[in-house]
C-alpha cells in the first residue's frame, strides 16, 4: 500500500541529505517569536506578534513550499542542496502564493460562515432565555437542529474540499503543472485512490495533532510568568526562565525540522506513487 511502502524512502531520502532538516528548521525558526512571546506577553503585544508572524509566513511559505517539495522530490533519488530550495523557491513562488491565498480565503469564508451561524444560534437562544443559560426552549429545537446541521455540514464540506486539493503543491512542483491544472490533477489523484490516500492523510493528521498539542502544552509548561498563572490546570506548570524558554523554543525548531523534511519527502514520495497509476486529463 503506497501508504505504509512511502515511509521507507522517506525516511532514507532525509537519512542521506540532512539538509532538508535545516531548511525546515528554518523556516519553522520563523514562527518562535510567537511561540515564546505569545504565551508570556499581554494580550495586545502577544496579538501584534502573532500578526507579524503571520504576515511573514504568508509572504515567505509559497517560497519554502515549492523549494522544499522540489528538493525532497530530488531527494528521492539523489542528492539535493540548496540550489534546488533558490530556484524552486523562485519559479514556483507565483502560482504557489496565489493557490496559498486561494486556499486561505475558502478556509476564511467556510470559517466565517459556521461562525455566523453558531452565533445566530447562540444569541436567539439567549434573547429566549434571559437567564443567559443555555437552555434551549422547546419552540427553538428545529432552528437550533438546523444550525447545527447547517455548522456541521459546512464543517464537512470544508474536510472534503481541503482532502481533494491537498496535493496541488505537488502536482506544481513534481509535475510542473499550471494552478488551475494542478487544483484538477489534485482532485484526480485522491478520488482515483480514495481508500490510501484517506490512510495517509488520517496517518499525518494524527502526527500533526500529536505533535501539535506536544507543543502547545510545552509552551504553556515552559513559559516565564504571568503565563503560568493563565494556564490551564490540566496543564503541568514549571516555571522557568527566559534561557529555558529559549530552549524549550530551540527543541521545538529541530523537532519541527525533523518532521517537516519527514512530511515533505513522504508527501512526495506517496504522492509520485499515486501519480503513476492514475491517468491524465482525459483518459
Amino acid at each position: 500500500m503506497p501508504a505504509l511502502r512511502s515511509i521507507r524512502p522517506a525516511v532514507g531520502a532525509v537519512a542521506k541529505n540532512p539538509v532538508l532538516v535545516g531548511v525546515s528548521a528554518l523556516f519553522a525558526l520563523a514562527q518562535l517569536p510567537d511561540l515564546l512571546v505569545g504565551p508570556a506577553a499581554s494580550p495586545e503585544l502577544s496579538a501584534a506578534v502573532s500578526a507579524l508572524t503571520f504576515g511573514i509566513l504568508l509572504l515567505v511559505a509559497p517560497f519554502f513550499q515549492g523549494g522544499l517539495l522540489a528538493m525532497a522530490d530530488e531527494a528521492l533519488d539523489r542528492k539535493t542542496g540548496l540550489a534546488t530550495l533558490v530556484s524552486a523557491g523562485k519559479e514556483h513562488y507565483l502560482p504557489l502564493l496565489v493557490a496559498y491565498l486561494a486556499v486561505l480565503g475558502v478556509s476564511l469564508a467556510f470559517g466565517f460562515l459556521a461562525f455566523v451561524g453558531v452565533l445566530l444560534g447562540v444569541a436567539g437562544n439567549l434573547l429566549s432565555e434571559p437567564s443567559g443559560f443555555l437552555v434551549v426552549p422547546a419552540e427553538d429545537v428545529t432552528l437550533v437542529a438546523v444550525l447545527a446541521i447547517i455548522a456541521v455540514g459546512l464543517f464537512g464540506a470544508y474536510l472534503l474540499v481541503t482532502f481533494l486539493i491537498q496535493f496541488y503543491a505537488h502536482a506544481v512542483v513534481v509535475d510542473d503543472a499550471e494552478l488551475v491544472a494542478a487544483f484538477r490533477r489534485s482532485v484526480r489523484v485522491v478520488r482515483s485512490n480514495l481508500g490510501v490516500t484517506l490512510l495517509y492523510t488520517v496517518l499525518l493528521t494524527a502526527g500533526a495533532s500529536a505533535f501539535g498539542l506536544l507543543v502547545a502544552v510545552a509552551s504553556l509548561s515552559l513559559a516565564p510568568a504571568p503565563a503560568i498563572e493563565n494556564a490551564p490546570a490540566w496543564v503541568p506548570t514549571v516555571e522557568v526562565g527566559t534561557a529555558g524558554a529559549v530552549g524549550a523554543g530551540v527543541g521545538v525548531v529541530v523537532v519541527t525540522g525533523v518532521l517537516g523534511a519527514l512530511w515533505a519527502t513522504y508527501s512526495v514520495a506517496f504522492y509520485r506513487a499515486l501519480s503513476d497509476r492514475t491517468p491524465a486529463a482525459g483518459r
